[in-house]
């Protein structure tokens, strides 16, 4: 292989794809939606804040199927960063580097992710009368 067919910098296409990676990516595109995810509560503050007018219009976007999809996948998100978060703690505190551990704590962070989502979303429509 001559020099010029070589890549010059490493990137994901000539990596294995490994689950820590994407554990990883996905810590930071959660990190993101949650920055969107934040911008959505604060519409709806706004309007709270500026009567009931506004505050019907954004209900009942955020009230529809799309709104309830977006709602679900922050919570889950907002789970997923947070768990994830403190699985680098550990890290930070000198834990969990073995390959099994890291694949591990990996399968219960997402695992733990998905439970808390679904819990929370249960207690939530339980609290509203199921509706």
């Amino acid at each position: 292989m001559s020099t010029s067919e070589r890549p010059l910098s490493p990137h994901l296409g000539i990596y294995k794809q490994e689950w820590t990676m994407v554990l990883s990516i996905t810590h930071r595109m959660t990190g993101v939606g949650l920055g969107g995810g934040t911008l959505l509560l604060v519409w709806w503050l706004l309007a709270l804040a500026a009567g009931p007018e506004a505050f019907v219009q954004v209900q009942s976007i955020i009230g529809s199927w799309v709104g309830q999809l977006i709602l679900l996948g922050w919570t889950w998100a907002l789970f997923y960063h947070f768990c994830n978060g403190l699985r680098h703690l550990g890290w930070d505190l000198g834990m969990g580097f073995e390959l099994d551990a890291a694949r591990n704590t990996g399968i219960i962070v997402v695992l733990a992710s998905i439970v808390l989502t679904l819990l929370s979303w249960i207690v939530g429509y339980a609290s509203m009368g199921g509706s």
